[in-house]
């Protein structure tokens, strides 16, 4: 099964999307995409049969939100929890996600056709070298797509990428690439894995669950989220336009709570700056009147803000270097 399965929606479903598509839609969508060990079970089939089916499923979610206009899904794919469970099952997705990705790597020209990047979060030094590798060759080789993204969190779990994140902002500060007084809520949030795209809009969880199971908990403070009964690999075109339909009715509030977050953020770093520049005025035994103190908060803000720019890029290029070293490696044995 393709990652991105061809084909235009029927003519109600078309007509369904254009309705939609009148309101509000969201553009980045997040999915816990739950309920394939119950699909087996129910079923009567093999465990590993109900994680197929659902990444078939997957496929044909990809193909509903590029036809509605979600250039941006990002999708559960393997907590870190799951290493917990029976080596069989384990062993049996690692082995789906070496066929997976692998396909993905036989497609690229269907990838470039629609424009597709492959983004994959998570701490990937857990998996087997094996997987790391073909891993790395799809974010490689769908870095420079640009028309839409898939965000596959594998060997995830949002408290470990938030402990990740905090210890990617000591680094910065051992380097001397940043000071500990330029950590702040907005520096975090561009030390995640997902720093590369915005927030999501919209959150689904499928099975009847009514949890986020450490998924994306820092970045889906202000999305609509949905829960609904449907097990994943029975999941429809209709449960999707509900789910938007969802957020469509809860549009306002979100923004308007979204707005307001982002206000609080610029202030308390603004807060944060001055506090910053009295201290170092009072520390050089400096009297300094209104008009003086808001030409050093402008410099001293430029200045952090360069440090946070420089610190970014540097944090960008080591995790680049991931995935080009490992591509590399292949490409000399």
């Amino acid at each position: 099964m393709s990652w991105i399965r061809e084909g235009e929606l029927s003519l109600i479903e078309r007509l369904t999307a254009n309705i939609l598509k009148a309101g509000p839609m969201p553009k980045h969508v997040a999915f816990i995409m739950d309920g394939n060990r119950r699909y087996a079970r129910k079923r009567h089939v093999e465990r590993q049969e109900g994680h197929t089916q659902g990444f078939d499923k997957l496929a044909e979610t990809l193909r509903w939100c590029l036809n509605l206009d979600i250039r941006e899904v990002t999708v559960y794919a393997f907590s870190i929890e799951n290493f917990k469970r029976s080596q069989e099952e384990v062993d049996g997705l690692m082995e789906l996600a070496r066929q997976k990705f692998s396909r993905l790597l036989e497609e690229q020209e269907n990838l470039e056709k629609h424009g597709v990047c492959i983004r994959v979060l998570g701490d990937l030094a857990l998996l087997p070298q094996d997987l790391q590798l073909l891993i790395a060759k799809a974010v490689v080789a769908t870095r420079t797509h640009n028309k839409c993204f898939l965000n596959v969190c594998f060997a995830y779990t949002s408290r470990h990428e938030i402990t990740n994140a905090v210890k990617e902002m000591a680094w910065g500060v051992e380097q001397g690439l940043i000071k500990s007084s330029d950590i702040s809520e907005s520096l975090l949030s561009k030390c995640l894995y997902s720093s590369s795209s915005p927030d999501p809009d919209l959150l689904i969880r499928t099975s009847g669950e009514v949890r986020l199971s450490d998924f994306l908990l820092w970045q889906t403070s202000y999305s609509c989220l949905v829960f609904q009964s449907v097990l994943w690999p029975e999941y429809s075109f209709w449960n999707l336009c509900e789910a938007i339909l969802k957020y469509q009715l809860s549009y306002a509030s979100l923004q308007k709570a979204r707005d307001l977050h982002r206000d609080q953020q610029t202030r308390q770093q603004l807060e944060a700056d001055h506090c910053c520049v009295v201290e170092l005025l009072l520390h050089h035994g400096k009297a300094a009147d209104t008009q003086s103190r808001q030409d050093h908060l402008l410099s001293y803000t430029a200045a952090r803000e360069g440090r946070v720019r420089d610190f970014l890029s540097a944090l960008q290029h080591k995790r680049d270097s991931f995935f080009t070293d490992l591509t590399g490696l292949t490409a000399l044995a």
